[in-house]
């Protein structure tokens, strides 16, 4: 494995995260318990999870995945060994059921007392909030279109100061956000410089071969800011393993339980997807093993966050970490994203 530190930390982190929204849905307590057992073992030591986790969002299996994580830190004691990361539910339709007053002050200190407790654990080392309260282009919306309909007002100030109290009290260590724009990245920042509060460390974003907008006004905020990526999705939904191109996706596949989310599934996406495998197999390594090894090396990297339904797709992710991609492959990689950039945004 190779290792890093949160950015302005000096809290050790796996460049390889292991994604957990799966378990309560598509995969068993008991094979959420194989493959955090599996991820340490081999040297991950990063777990991201969130309040709203199994996905799809639902209130039957609302928050069973960190409960997952709860119970396996009461089975085996090793809560020392993880840098915890979960996140508060942002508002919505689809969240309705979670709660419907956003980042409040009241909203933000039952979401952390309830991971808490659902985590069996006494702090959490890096808590986000999974996206933004304004209305803005998230989710595979590709421009920004203001609504002057929004009811939101700008309170970046105020979810900081909450924040920080919670912070002081011991119960979250750092902060970061996901689903986040250049504007509120930069609203956070301009808060924490001016009144010494809290300063988000990471963000949580989409991003992989067939959607690299991070790599606009993001990229330069993450370098520059030092702000470091936590890549989700770098899979694209397993499209980027090529089984659904070859035909071998099984039928616990993630597009074939849930074709709503088919997003990367588009004909430009297929394009780019089969042009990407032939690459990765011309070079004698797996679609997902190159679509894994692009994501973490990049500059803005602080570490890519895997998922898997099986052994064998944790292992063979977790093995990318081992591939550098040759400056040929990196040409061949730029040849398509120059032809077709960014085809599922």
């Amino acid at each position: 494995m190779r290792y890093t530190t949160l950015p302005k930390t000096d809290i050790k982190v796996s460049k390889i995260c292991l994604g957990t929204m799966t378990w309560g849905n598509q995969n068993t307590q008991d094979e959420g318990f194989a493959q955090m057992d599996l991820a340490l073992d081999r040297g991950v030591n990063f777990f991201d999870v969130a309040e709203l986790y199994p996905v799809p969002a639902t209130a039957e299996t609302y928050a069973e995945t960190e409960r997952i994580i709860g119970n396996w830190f009461k089975k085996t004691g090793y809560r020392d060994k993880v840098v915890l990361a979960t996140k508060i539910a942002g508002p919505g339709d689809y969240t309705a059921h979670i709660r419907t007053n956003g980042f409040s002050k009241e909203a933000l200190n039952e979401a952390v007392d309830n991971s808490l407790k659902r985590l069996k654990t006494d702090y959490i080392d890096l808590y986000q909030l999974h996206w933004p309260e304004r209305q803005t282009n998230m989710f595979g919306v590709r421009d920004y279109t203001h609504s002057s309909k929004d009811p939101w007002t700008d309170n970046f100030n105020e979810i900081l100061h909450n924040l920080d109290n919670i912070i002081k009290s011991g119960k979250i260590r750092k902060v970061g956000i996901s689903n986040e724009k250049a504007w509120g990245t930069m609203r956070y920042f301009e808060e924490s410089n001016a009144h010494d509060l809290p300063r988000m460390i990471t963000i949580q974003n989409a991003y992989n071969l067939l959607n690299r907008v991070f790599e606009g006004d993001m990229a330069e905020i993450a370098i520059r800011e030092e702000i470091g990526l936590l890549a989700y999705s770098p899979m694209a939904f397993g499209v980027l393993s090529g089984k659904y191109i070859k035909g071998i996706e099984g039928e616990k596949a993630r597009l074939k339980l849930f074709p709503r989310f088919a997003r990367y599934s588009g004909d430009k996406a297929t394009e780019a997807t089969k042009r990407y495998l032939k690459i990765a197999e011309d070079n004698n390594m797996t679609l997902a093993q190159m679509s894994l090894a692009f994501v973490t090396d990049r500059p803005f990297m602080t570490s890519n966050i895997i998922g898997a339904t099986s052994l064998e797709q944790l292992e063979e992710n977790i093995d990318s970490i081992n591939i550098r991609l040759s400056d040929e492959i990196l040409k061949a990689i730029k040849e398509v994203h120059d032809d077709i950039p960014n085809p599922a945004p």
